[in-house]
C-alpha cells in the first residue's frame, strides 16, 4: 500500500483577452477495492462556477463556467489517495471463460454493447490476421492470450511519446512500428475486441516509483492503457507500454468506449484563431507527507 500526492496542472496562455466557453475536466481518479481517494481538490484561475456529474460510465466531470474575460487559464487538480493493488495478481475467471474462444452471457454481450465493437476500419482484415497469429490453438487459455497480446505490442511497437494530438489509428501504428502509450493502448482494445473480447480504454496516471518505467516520465504526462472483460474476473488491467497486468502502479481517473472521450480538459474560447499563444501541462506525484 502506498499513499501518494498527486498535482496535475494545466495552463493556457493567450495573446489577448477572450472570453471562455465552458470547460470540461475529467481529473477526479476513479475509486476502487484497491484504491481510496483521501482528498480531491480542483482550483481555476479565473475563478469559475463549477457543476458536478457523472457520465455513462461513471467518470465524475466537472464543468467550470466562467464570466470574466483572460488572458490565461489555469487549472489545477489535487489529488491525495492509497493505492493497494497487488503487483502479480491471480485473477478468478469463471470455468466457462478459462480458454479462447468462449462466449459471453446474453446479460453481459447486451450491457458490454458499444465496448464490443471496434472503432477503427480494418478492409484487409490487416489488424484481425495480427491478433490471430497469437491464438496458439482451439481451445487455447484466455489469460495466456491475452497476457501474449499485451506483450507482443511491446515487443514488437517501438514506443515513442508523441507532442502531437490525437492518437493514430492501429493500422498505422503496425505500419510505422511506434506510437506513444495511447497509441498502444488503442491497438491493444481493437486487437482483442477483433477476437470478441469486451475492452475499454483508460486515461489516468503511472506511478513511476523507480524511473524505470515507459509513457509518464517527463512533465505534462498522463497515461493510457486498457481494460479488458472477462467473467468472473471483470475488468482486468493491460498496459502494453511497461508489459503490466493488473492495476499495480495504475491510477485511473477515466474510462471509456473511445479515447477521445478521456481528455483532461476540453473546452472553448471566443477569440481570433490565432489567440491561443501557449498550452502546458505537468503531472507530479509523490509520496504523500505522513498523515496525521
Amino acid at each position: 500500500m502506498v499513499t501518494l500526492d498527486i498535482h496535475h496542472r494545466t495552463c493556457y496562455r493567450y495573446r489577448e483577452p477572450i472570453s471562455l466557453g465552458p470547460h470540461r475536466m475529467m481529473l477526479r481518479p476513479r475509486e476502487s477495492c484497491e484504491l481510496r481517494l483521501i482528498e480531491f481538490e480542483v482550483k481555476t484561475d479565473p475563478v469559475a462556477e463549477i457543476h458536478w456529474a457523472q457520465d455513462v460510465h461513471g467518470n465524475t466531470i466537472a464543468t467550470a463556467i466562467f464570466n470574466t474575460p483572460t488572458d490565461s487559464l489555469v487549472i489545477e487538480s489535487t489529488s491525495r489517495l492509497r493505492l493497494d493493488a497487488a503487483q502479480w495478481p491471480v485473477f478468478d475467471i469463471t470455468a466457462s471463460a478459462a480458454a479462447f474462444p468462449f462466449d459471453y452471457s446474453a446479460d453481459e454481450r447486451l450491457d458490454l454493447g458499444a465496448m464490443l465493437v471496434r472503432e477503427y476500419p480494418d478492409p484487409e482484415g490487416r489488424l484481425t490476421a495480427w491478433a490471430r497469429a497469437f491464438v496458439r490453438g482451439t481451445p487455447t487459455d484466455t489469460l495466456s492470450l491475452l497476457s501474449d497480446l499485451n506483450a507482443g505490442i511491446q515487443a514488437q511497437i517501438r514506443y515513442q511519446a508523441r507532442e502531437a494530438e490525437g492518437t493514430q489509428s492501429p493500422i498505422t501504428t503496425l505500419d510505422h512500428r511506434s506510437g506513444s502509450c495511447r497509441d498502444f493502448a488503442v491497438l491493444l482494445v481493437e486487437a482483442v475486441r477483433s477476437l470478441g473480447f469486451g475492452a475499454r480504454i483508460v486515461s489516468g496516471y503511472l506511478h513511476n516509483a523507480d524511473g524505470t518505467m515507459l509513457g509518464s516520465a517527463d512533465d505534462g504526462s498522463t497515461h493510457a492503457w486498457a481494460e479488458v472483460y472477462v467473467p468472473g474476473a471483470g475488468w482486468i488491467a493491460y498496459d502494453p507500454t511497461n508489459l503490466g497486468v493488473g492495476g499495480f502502479s495504475l491510477i485511473p481517473v477515466a474510462v471509456a468506449r473511445s479515447i477521445g472521450q478521456t481528455l483532461p480538459v476540453s473546452g472553448s474560447f471566443a477569440g481570433t484563431a490565432e489567440a491561443l499563444e501557449t498550452m502546458s501541462a505537468s503531472v507530479r506525484i509523490e509520496p504523500a507527507v505522513k498523515l496525521d
